[in-house]
């Protein structure tokens, strides 16, 4: 197994900052929605590493997105955010209570829910700021759970080509 150093992570950030940008963000599905992809940085990322050298590198990765596409730091929050959040997210994900976590040992139902979980927090977080309006909540919600879905059904084809759940 390859040890992940700090070269390595920013490898993986500049690979899928370019596949979000030049790649996906090109993808328009029913006319409004894009796929997202780059939070899975933050989800697969190993939950032994120092988790301030992580948070740090979870804002770089949305503020890289950021400065494409001219958003203003709503990519960095929330990339920063669902980082923050991800050992809880983890475990009400998988009702576990212990501090060792891996993949591994994750049914696949306990593992869709992890990253379902994950990227709708992230797009939540993302359509709410850009969008906040109280009288379109229902819109937002409605743009958040498709955007969702896709984006999921993007990140587990991801994850089965890098055979993620077997590696992290």
């Amino acid at each position: 197994m390859i040890s992940r150093t700090l070269f390595t992570d920013l490898l993986i950030m500049v690979f899928l900052v370019a596949l979000q940008i030049f790649v996906l963000n090109r993808i328009t599905l029913f006319g409004k929605y894009t796929p997202v992809l780059y939070p899975v940085f933050v989800m697969f990322y190993p939950f032994f590493r120092n988790k301030y050298q992580f948070l740090a590198l979870s804002f770089l990765i949305g503020l890289s997105i950021d400065a494409f596409l001219n958003s203003w730091g709503m990519n960095a929050m929330a990339t920063t955010v669902i980082a923050y959040f991800r050992t809880l997210i983890f475990r009400t994900s998988t009702d576990t209570s212990t501090d060792f976590f891996s993949f591994q040992s994750l049914q696949w139902s306990q593992f869709l829910l992890f990253l379902f979980s994950s990227i709708f927090l992230h797009q939540l977080l993302v359509q709410y700021i850009e969008f906040f309006k109280f009288s379109r909540i229902f819109e937002i919600l409605l743009n958040v759970l498709v955007t969702s879905v896709i984006s999921f059904i993007f990140i587990i084809i991801y994850a089965l080509i890098f055979k993620i759940k077997q590696k992290v």
